[in-house]
């Protein structure tokens, strides 16, 4: 069982701070970069720099990044979902976001590139690098990446449809599935799935977070729904190999507050080192309206 300690809300002063992700910029100091949404609710990325020691915020600032041109995969949105430390360079995969007609929206994955440590970004390109393709109908979007020896593996979550409801509304079906790549932007998909569904309750299993340890593959992602709650709850998962995993959310040891920001659900977790301590950001209440939380391993 994985012990976890609430250090507490950290951060909430945007309208929104979806989707934490940790890039150190300084042996204490991590900048935290999100998403938040404009008066057209439209998802933009922000940073903040945090230092641990003092367990306070010491900058914030916005990355001007424009949004796509008209008809673009990332016309409405942009949001940070993944990064990977090149070196020289810092890439942050995105989600781009369409507003839809029959549906709400879709999602495709694009990939910004800082040469300046992660202050300021330019597109890769105006395209996305995944799109909605033969293994993933209707959308791809939160992912994670992980350098192996000679390839990359990335993690994705995976739109396999949307359901009509009797209230008129339209649901979201998805969970995450696996891709390779030789140099981080030519990805191959097989539909291979990582992470299904449970049971019949579920429907959204999304922002996975993946690290390997002592030669264990071990994973961290959100989910929903059970049959007790709708609301989003941190899950686990471990492989041998990186591709055929074990669920073992009951060992996840972290939950929502009797009361406060994250009370109603706990979500899009992000997972960091720090003086040999294991760490997770997550968002609360609202999908990260609420602003991001930091816990520590015991």
């Amino acid at each position: 069982m994985q012990r976890w300690q609430k250090l507490g809300l950290i951060y909430n002063r945007q309208h929104y701070q979806a989707v934490p992700l940790a890039h150190f910029i300084a042996p204490h100091i991590i900048r935290i970069f999100f998403s938040t949404r404009d008066l057209a609710n439209q998802s933009l990325p922000c940073a903040i720099d945090y230092d641990l020691h003092q367990q306070k915020v010491v900058n914030e600032f916005k990355i001007e990044v424009p949004l796509g041109n008209l008809g673009m995969f990332d016309q409405n949105g942009i949001m940070p979902t993944a990064l990977l430390d090149q070196g020289n360079e810092l890439w942050m995969y995105y989600i781009g976001w369409n507003t839809g007609g029959s549906v709400p929206f879709r999602n495709a994955i694009g990939l910004l590139i800082s040469k300046d440590g992660g202050h300021t970004f330019q597109k890769h390109a105006q395209g996305p690098l995944l799109d909605r393709c033969v293994y993933d109908p209707c959308f791809v979007a939160s992912n994670c990446v992980l350098a192996e020896e000679g390839f990359y593996r990335m993690y994705y979550l995976s739109c396999v449809q949307w359901q009509a409801q009797p209230t008129g509304e339209v649901q979201h079906y998805y969970h995450i599935k696996y891709a390779e790549s030789a140099n981080g932007i030519d990805w191959k998909r097989e539909g291979k799935v990582a992470i299904g569904f449970k049971n019949e309750y579920e429907y959204a299993i999304s922002v996975p977070r993946v690290i390997k340890e002592a030669g264990r593959y071990k994973m961290w992602y959100s989910y929903r729904a059970s049959a007790h709650t709708t609301t989003y709850r941190i899950g686990y998962a471990e492989s041998v190999d990186g591709l055929d995993w074990v669920r073992k959310d009951e060992l996840v040891g972290l939950d929502v507050s009797a009361e406060g920001w994250d009370s109603q659900m706990i979500c899009y977790p992000e997972i960091f080192t720090f003086e040999h301590k294991r760490y997770m950001l997550y968002n609360g209440n609202e999908y990260g309206k609420s602003g991001i939380g930091l816990a520590v391993s015991l």
